[in-house]
């Protein structure tokens, strides 16, 4: 996980270097923003079952962030206009640092223009996807009550709304709203997640070149015309990644020794629909995830320590064909992937019942990308991270 984030921070440095080079007039932008907000009450630990017994209602995070745009004369800049995308970095605060620690994140970012109203004011999305560091997990000792987070780093994920009002074309002010979840993608437990509703309040100020004038009338333009040959291409992705399994058994929750394999291949043609960001598209999903269905293979407790003992499920019971629909946002360096699917060959229960993704793709050519998602199905027995490489045939836009 760190290392593929690590590629998707020098990546984009490369991205702002390289277009610097080609035009001199790349516009850079340093912002900072307050995110005062209210944690999800989704477990008992912050409702005061905790080492201080204090229940854990509000966080709070400042955030540094730099971002560049792509200048209007080149063809991304065309294109998407107003997108911008940075790295950020934050500290956080959950009001109990004896309880959960005091996380600070590194991530990267993405944003741009959604509805423009008038010539100084906007509504504008933003998305932030890292890792966070600092936190005070779980442990039988020291933190026992901690059963919400298992590991000191976790992923890192934020979407917002948000109105922008640019007084200048070099500055902007906003007020929104954002969602925040933290997690580990079960590679460890626990692993309940944080999650958070948070207002905002930023400033943004621009620098060099001849900066996006917000009154332009950028999509009044007319958009090329584009054959529907053309408007298919097909991504073929691999993945691999670990995770964590825990079963019920005599009505008591055991955490089972030792990491799972997964492995997966997605096969996902796409259709662009909406020139030059929207794209949706079937997905054909293999996984293959060694901890699949033990529950139904518990062969006692061992009674040396007190940890279950299985046999190992056969391979149908940890191997799953399924079907998703896919939509995909498409911008400058970076592409986001939603879906929802079934699996369709399986066997066993915990292989039953719809499954979730959520995919950022980091373009390192035009054609390859690097995959970092998370899979997760609606009985919340089998979630993973998807961290690996893409390919992208046809892609001519």
């Amino acid at each position: 996980m760190r290392r593929i984030v690590v590629i998707i921070l020098c990546l984009l440095a490369l991205s702002s270097a390289a277009a610097e080079r080609r035009d001199s007039s790349v516009i850079h932008r340093v912002g900072l923003n307050l995110r005062p907000g209210i944690l999800l009450q989704n477990h008992d630990f912050f409702k005061g079952s905790n080492a201080t017994g204090r229940p854990m209602l509000a966080t709070g995070s400042v955030h540094l962030q730099y971002s560049f745009m792509f200048p209007a004369s080149s063809n991304v800049g065309r294109i998407y206009p107003t997108s911008y995308q940075g790295i950020g970095v934050a500290a956080y605060t959950f009001g109990n640092h004896d309880a959960t620690g005091t996380p600070t994140a590194l991530y990267v970012f993405q944003g741009g223009e959604i509805a423009r109203f008038g010539k100084s004011l906007s509504l504008d999305y933003e998305w932030n996807f890292g890792l966070s560091m600092g936190w005070k997990p779980y442990d039988d000792v020291l933190n026992p009550n901690n059963l919400v987070v298992g590991t000191s780093v976790n992923a890192f994920i934020n979407a917002g709304l948000m109105l922008s009002w640019h007084p200048k074309k070099d500055l902007a002010f906003s007020a929104g709203l954002d969602f925040s979840h933290f997690s580990n993608g079960d590679t460890t437990f626990p692993n309940s997640g944080v999650n958070s509703v948070t207002s905002r309040f930023g400033v943004v100020k621009s620098f060099t070149g001849g900066c996006h004038d917000i009154g332009r009338n950028h999509y009044g333009r007319k958009k090329p015309t584009i054959w529907f040959v053309d408007r298919i291409r097909c991504d073929v992705i691999a993945y691999g990644a670990w995770n964590e399994e825990s079963v019920r058994y005599q009505d008591e929750e055991y955490y089972v020794d030792g990491k799972f394999a997964v492995a997966g291949l997605n096969i996902n043609p796409l259709c662009l629909v909406c020139f030059p960001w929207l794209s949706v598209g079937p997905s054909l999903d293999l996984q293959y995830n060694e901890g699949m269905n033990i529950q139904d293979h518990v062969a006692g407790v061992n009674p040396a320590d007190g940890s279950l003992r299985f046999y190992r499920p056969s391979f149908r019971e940890q191997f799953a064909v399924g079907l998703s629909l896919r939509a995909e946002i498409q911008m400058p360096v970076f592409a986001v992937n939603l879906g929802l699917g079934h699996n369709v060959i399986y066997k066993g229960a915990e292989l039953d019942g719809l499954y979730y993704f959520a995919v950022l793709k980091t373009f390192l050519t035009k054609s390859l990308f690097a995959h970092v998602g998370l899979k997760v199905t609606d009985s919340d027995c089998s979630n993973n991270l998807m961290l690996g490489f893409g390919w992208r045939f046809g892609n001519k836009y």
